[in-house]
């Protein structure tokens, strides 16, 4: 019985904590915001991302197997909204001097996947050459879990990138990026073009929600009847992507197709992403509401705090739970949803470990450091 009051009385002081600690003028929405999408990436990941020994060791998916779960893709695919609140949030710090800035912003996006790089670049090495793992299924392993690593380097240099963002005229813009994104998938799926043009989506279609977050952060897309626009427009347009000119329905990647939404952004994705941004808008004072509540409030400021470690070693428990429990079926059956399921509490568990193991680590190391 004192257990568990102790623990809730740590949790008490912990809401306090929180509370005491945050600014009157934070906008605790776009916190909430930022929370969501990162919980969204996370448990899309864990349910798409799948391998099987065919005979080879091989990444697939449920969508590939199973289409008609391409349409739950529309609610956990939220990177728009990661890039909405970074382009809103940076749009408001940027005004201090330039180095200064870029520097700190910089550390804190990219020094969490630091020691991420150094396991997976000791793990990859220990595979083929003790393990004798062929470089097809290396790559099997490896790829998927040092895939977050793109959105990083798209967020770094967009955030890098802020300062001269914010002396253009963002609507002139976005429009501007939704074109080249529209004329990028013209020449690819109608003029036959080299499918390396496509990656000139991977900037344009992200900075569309980017720029609509600088945009909102200088004080426009304040009226609901915008938001609800933007909402309209861009369900209309990717639901009229899909249904009339053979987007695919999945918003996410799946293993094997020709044609991705993701891989590059395709102008269906930029669409679903722009719907996105005007939900958030609409959503953005109820969220406010909700958040002046302590103990909701101190669950999603202290998820913020983690977000991007979450984001960047997410993908590496997944592959480390498969690769231990030999997790190699084809998943092809509402059982192996089922299954995957009622594992997400297994990947979440192994994620909450390899945090404690390095803040173990930080500690000896700082106590050796002390020590000397």
């Amino acid at each position: 019985m004192a257990e568990p009051l102790a623990r809730a009385g740590r949790w008490t002081r912990h809401v306090e904590r929180i509370e005491q600690a945050t600014p009157l003028d934070r906008d605790r929405a776009l916190d909430a915001l930022r929370a969501f999408a990162i919980l969204g990436v996370v448990l899309g990941h864990w349910l798409v991302a799948a391998w099987e020994l065919n005979p080879h060791l091989v990444i697939t998916s449920p969508l590939v197997h199973l289409p008609g779960l391409g349409a739950l893709s529309w609610i956990f695919q939220a990177l728009a909204l990661f890039f909405f609140v970074g382009g809103h949030v940076a749009a408001g710090s940027a005004r201090r001097p330039y180095r200064k800035w870029v520097s700190a912003r910089m550390r804190r996006l990219l020094l969490p996947a630091v020691p991420m790089i150094v396991l997976w670049a000791v793990l990859a090495t220990l595979l083929s050459t003790l393990g004798g793992l062929p470089y097809r299924e290396l790559r099997a392993v490896v790829l998927p879990a040092v895939a977050p690593l793109w959105f990083l380097a798209v967020f770094a240099l967009l955030t890098a990138c802020t300062p001269l963002l914010l002396r253009v005229r963002p609507g002139v813009a976005v429009a501007a990026m939704v074109v080249t994104v529209a004329v990028v998938d013209v020449a690819r799926f109608v003029l036959g073009a080299p499918e390396q043009v496509g990656w000139l989506n991977l900037l344009a279609g992200w900075l569309v929600p980017y720029l609509l977050g600088i945009l909102s952060a200088n004080g426009g897309l304040r009226a609901r009847g915008t938001a609800a626009w933007l909402l309209a427009g861009g369900v209309a347009g990717a639901v009229a992507l899909v249904g009339w000119f053979g987007y695919p329905a999945s918003m996410v990647g799946v293993t094997g197709e020709r044609v991705s939404n993701l891989s590059p952004p395709s102008l269906a994705a930029v669409s679903f992403g722009i719907a996105q941004v005007g939900l958030a808008l609409l959503l953005r004072e109820p969220l406010a509401a909700l958040m002046r509540r302590p103990r909701l409030w101190a669950v999603v400021a202290t998820a913020n705090l983690s977000a991007m470690r979450v984001f960047v070693w997410h993908m590496t428990a997944l592959v480390l739970t498969v690769l231990v429990f030999g997790l190699y079926q084809r998943p092809d059956t509402m059982m192996w949803v089922a299954g995957r399921v009622a594992l997400l509490p297994v990947f979440g568990l192994v994620l909450a470990g390899i945090f404690g193991f390095m803040t173990w680590c930080r500690h000896q190391l700082e106590e050796r450091v002390r020590s000397l």
